[in-house]
């Protein structure tokens, strides 16, 4: 049995949402300033998809640990 994909969505999105405020939550308790704690959280969330995407381009230019890959 396989996820159907708005459930991949779903899933990929909690878990974004929880990522953040941990990094929110510990900038703020490191720094106390909740201002530089949301500006960080929303810079995260920019970078990490972006990584995130191209990470994913490079690794689909990779046969590395496909079926058809004969190797």
């Amino acid at each position: 049995m396989s996820d159907k994909s708005y459930r991949s969505i779903m899933k990929a999105t909690s878990w974004r949402i929880i990522a953040s405020l941990t990094t929110v939550s510990l900038v703020y308790f490191f720094t106390g300033k909740l201002t530089l704690s949301l500006e960080i959280g929303g810079l995260e969330i920019i970078f990490k998809i972006l990584f995130y995407y191209f990470h994913e381009r490079i690794w689909n230019k990779s046969k590395w640990g496909t079926k058809n890959n004969n190797k």
